[in-house]
């Protein structure tokens, strides 16, 4: 059955990593990468006859897809061609393997990390929310658990926030590594994460621009292809998929969450990678917290065994997903992984791994050290009754507004801006008491963000049904 396009909004960040050229022995089908600039045998294009091809509803090889993907990473196909082949594929969808064969294509056209040398190495990747500090909890617990983590993660763009924008709040900490530290770095801790490169998957970079500004952005077997080029080149064996759903989701629905699930376990398993998926909710931001800042210190105490339900029950859930790839049972793993919360072995990873990358671990230690904007405004209840909505859209749009974000990439961001729930849907409020509480700095953008949070605030008369975190796993 083709995969067909669903609407969606995809934003796909891009920073400068570590550079790996070589294949992945694991993943046989990335073995014969031209890498970047190398021209690949092809014979003459013909560009029309793969462009009607596609609008005809047939289905492309994958020779086909090396000289028209490659052709225009090279510069050979025009914008012109190329928009006309997005337009029949949004339009005509694409096989399974069809997906899987242009994904592998993309993945092969920049370098690819060869983490050969690195045992039982595992990737994880969020199709982005709001609140969502998983990767600094999850991937130091998967250190902790034998687990190697050689990561390049994503800054924000609009109204979800990135890993390295978090990181970066703590004073030091560099995303700048070399090939030889940031190997050693993870055969020696277990965990090293740099910044995304443009010469990673760069045939993506281009097709995504061109996506951007040709109406085929919602498209499901280029937004599936779109992350897993990247998953593919970046080498590990295990990819653990964490797929947001709701109203502060790239996917809306929990039937569009479980098509992109489905499409990407499909072409990570074709290209003979271990893939695990996970759908969660993102209607109401992950734990307390929102902004860079108070989300690490978040994510500290959650790694103190102290942080908040959703957040710690989400990252034992994605850790046991990795523990059983490797071929542990579920019941072991979750104990294993809750383990590593309790008895501070996750802390102490995190803490070696802001070390050896230019961190100052005083603030692992003490997280009151961080910057926090010093200005206070509270959104307060209009009636007594229970927290019935924090619109996660609403949450992520208002930190954007103080400055927490960017809307375009390069943009300087302030990491101590921030919203914090004082409650969660569910909980009792009485009337005028603070349900949300908001961090600014000398008023930027407050009026803004008071006016977003007051929207997405619901309040109801009986206590709503609680929704659970987890919708659904694809594997």
């Amino acid at each position: 059955m083709p995969l067909r396009s669903l609407s969606v909004v995809m934003v796909m960040p891009y920073c400068k990593p570590v550079r790996r050229p070589g294949p992945q022995p694991c993943a046989p089908s990335l073995s014969a990468s031209a890498g970047p600039g190398v021209h690949w045998p092809v014979t003459a294009l013909n560009i029309p006859d793969l462009i009607r091809k596609k609008r005809d509803g047939e289905s492309h090889s994958r020779a086909d897809l090396e000289q028209l993907v490659l052709g225009y990473t090279r510069g050979e196909v025009p914008d012109y061609q190329m928009s006309a082949w997005l337009m029949a594929v949004y339009l005509r969808g694409m096989a399974e393997q069809e997906t899987a064969d242009l994904t592998v294509v993309m993945a092969e056209s920049g370098d690819l990390m060869n983490l050969a040398g690195l045992e039982r190495t595992v990737d994880k990747h969020s199709t982005g929310g709001v609140g969502d500090k998983t990767s600094l909890i999850l991937t130091p617990m998967l250190a902790a658990l034998g687990l190697t983590v050689a990561k390049m993660s994503g800054r924000g763009l609009a109204h979800t926030g990135g890993t390295i924008d978090k990181l970066e709040s703590i004073p030091g900490w560099t995303s700048e590594l070399s090939e030889e530290q940031f190997l050693r770095q993870a055969q020696e801790i277990g965990l090293a994460l740099v910044g995304q490169s443009k010469d990673l998957a760069p045939a993506d970079g281009k097709l995504y621009a061109l996506r951007d500004v040709t109406a085929t952005v919602d498209c499901l077997p280029l937004i599936a292809s779109s992350i897993m080029s990247k998953k593919l080149a970046s080498g590990a064996h295990t990819v653990v998929l964490d797929v947001k759903v709701g109203a502060g989701a790239f996917m809306r629905t929990l039937e569009a969450g479980q098509g992109l699930a489905r499409a990407m376990v499909d072409i990570g398993t074709r290209a003979g990678r271990q893939v695990r998926a996970v759908l969660t909710d993102m209607d109401t931001p992950l734990g307390h917290m929102a902004g860079n800042s108070l989300e690490v210190q978040e994510a500290l105490d959650t790694l103190r065994g102290q942080g908040p339900h959703d957040l710690t029950e989400l990252c034992v859930a994605l850790a046991v997903e990795a523990l059983v790839a490797h071929g542990e049972t579920q019941a072991g793993a979750e104990a294993r992984a809750r383990q590593t919360l309790q008895d501070g072995s996750a802390l102490e990873r995190f803490r070696a791994f802001v070390a050896a990358q230019g961190g100052n671990p005083a603030y692992v230690d003490d997280p009151t050290r961080f910057d926090v904007a010093p200005g206070r405004a509270d959104v307060t209840a209009p009636t007594a009754g229970f927290v019935e909505k924090v619109d996660a859209l609403a949450v992520g749009r208002a930190v954007l507004a103080l400055g927490g974000g960017r809307e375009r990439k390069g943009e300087a961001i302030d990491h101590g801006v921030g919203v914090e729930l004082l409650k969660k849907p569910g909980e009792a409020v009485a009337a005028g008491e603070a349900v949300l509480r908001i961090y600014h700095r000398e008023g930027r953008g407050l009026d803004t963000a008071q006016t977003l949070l007051d929207a997405g605030l619901s309040i109801s008369a009986a206590a709503p049904t609680p929704e659970p975190m987890i919708l659904g796993r694809v594997n």
